[in-house]
């Protein structure tokens, strides 16, 4: 059931445009690539790409990834209609994942290839992933994209999904399912590039609170592979309150009660920095409100913390009230979503999607090879360094939300403007 070709630009436009600035990595070693060449309605290729280790790593050089609308006007040629199912089931709330949504929607809405769509976002709790898929599947959409809350908990419903003849794609995380289209950030780089650039910011010595996403998540688990490899080339650093670290669950209350306590009982006065999973707004003003002097501190592209970095206060839009503050901003799009659906759409009109092999764990922590398409390594954005300063002014966006991320579109892989994506209205609303 997966076909694939290169995407559009996405060898050239992209891998130029987003590498890795001011810390010490990016993705030296490219995984080989296999074309998948199957038509989407048959059966899973029965070869297998070549087994390969995870990218090393290189000296940084780049420049920041573009933030204007594409070059396009927003109206694709029609071309063949399709319906779209797409899953969420985490994060409600959760500045990234809302971005990530309305992503997806603008893409499918300037796309000119979807005449339908159904968007389910709810949190696990109250309506789970299996189901939710499930209940997509019963509407019989040419394609469901999802974002999975775990790599293979999902296995069930995906291979009832392609019984049925249906594309699946799995956006920002990955899923073991071989017959899933896997595309995402590479999130072992997000967390190695953040690390090294704050390791080496203390001289390579010191402690780091270790503040991660959610436990057991497969993009938590790529990030925590990511810092414990910075973490093997700066052995006088030591992870607290342990190497496993303390989960956030990417929840907004958790990581304010955790820095809070964290600053309450001491421990705060006994670190050199602090390493987070994208709640980082938070830490920082926690900080600023109990009047400590801020730690050297790992975020993600999120326009509240970018704005952080420049020393302009997030809410009023006014400069000050962040003085001393040092920290990178670590590139991360939601504009996933968008790639998901623009992925979607390509596999559908059958065009042939480049993958590359990757080995990954599965829940029980076996490894596994995926196909996937990987964004290239993440950039990095530090506010030590004039050229850092410089591209966070440039990634700025004060139009947008606090705790989305600037990088709101993908050169290539997503054809909306700014103001569609804003709209957050696609097919079937």
């Amino acid at each position: 059931m997966i076909k694939a070709t290169p995407l559009r630009a996405f060898g050239v436009a992209l891998a130029a445009a987003m590498v890795v600035v001011a810390c010490g990595g990016g993705g030296g070693g490219a995984s080989p690539t296999t074309t998948r060449t199957q038509a989407p309605t048959t059966q899973a290729p029965t070869t297998q790409a070549p087994r390969t280790q995870a990218p090393t790593t290189q000296a940084p050089t780049t420049q920041a990834p573009t933030t204007q609308a594409p070059a396009t006007d927003g109206a694709a040629s029609p071309g063949a209609q399709y319906t779209l199912g797409y899953s969420n089931a985490f994060g409600i709330g959760n500045g990234f994942r809302e971005e990530q949504l309305c992503t997806a929607k603008a893409q499918a809405l300037v796309s000119g290839q979807v005449s339908d769509a159904t968007w389910t976002n709810a949190n696990e709790a109250e309506y789970p992933q299996l189901q939710q898929i499930r209940d997509l599947i019963a509407q019989n959409p040419d394609a469901i994209v999802f974002n999975p809350n775990g790599p293979d908990v999902l296995q069930p419903a995906l291979d009832e999904a392609q019984e049925a003849g249906i594309v699946t794609v799995a956006l920002d995380a990955y899923v073991t399912d071989p017959e899933t289209y896997n595309l995402s950030n590479s999130q072992e780089e997000y967390g190695y590039i953040g690390a090294s650039w704050l390791f080496e910011r203390l001289g390579g010595e010191g402690s780091v609170y270790y503040m991660r996403g959610l436990a057991g998540h497969p993009a938590d688990n790529d990030r925590h592979r990511g810092v414990l490899r910075a973490l093997a080339e700066n052995t006088g650093i030591t992870l607290v309150p342990s190497e496993d670290g303390v989960a956030t669950g990417w929840d907004v209350d958790t990581t304010v009660d955790l820095i809070t306590n964290f600053i309450n009982d001491g421990s705060y006065d006994n670190i050199d920095g602090i390493w987070t999973s994208g709640m980082d707004q938070q830490v920082v003003d926690a900080v600023k409100q109990a009047a400590k002097p801020f730690k050297p501190i790992v975020g993600a592209d999120l326009k509240g913390f970018v704005e952080m970095l420049r020393n302009i206060n997030p809410t009023t839009g006014e400069p000050g009230g962040y003085e001393g503050l040092e920290g990178i901003a670590v590139y991360n799009p939601a504009a996933v979503g968008g790639a998901g659906v623009d992925l979607a759409l390509r596999v559908l009109n059958g065009e042939e999607i480049e993958t590359t092999t990757q080995t990954v764990p599965d829940a029980e922590g076996n490894d596994v090879e995926i196909e996937a398409v990987f964004l290239p390594t993440p950039e990095a954005y530090d506010n030590t360094t004039p050229d850092g300063q410089e591209k966070l002014a440039e990634i700025d966006i004060p139009e947008l939300n606090n705790l989305w991320p600037v990088s709101w579109q993908i050169e290539g892989l997503t054809d909306y403007t700014f103001e569609q994506m804003l709209a957050c209205e696609g097919p079937g609303d």
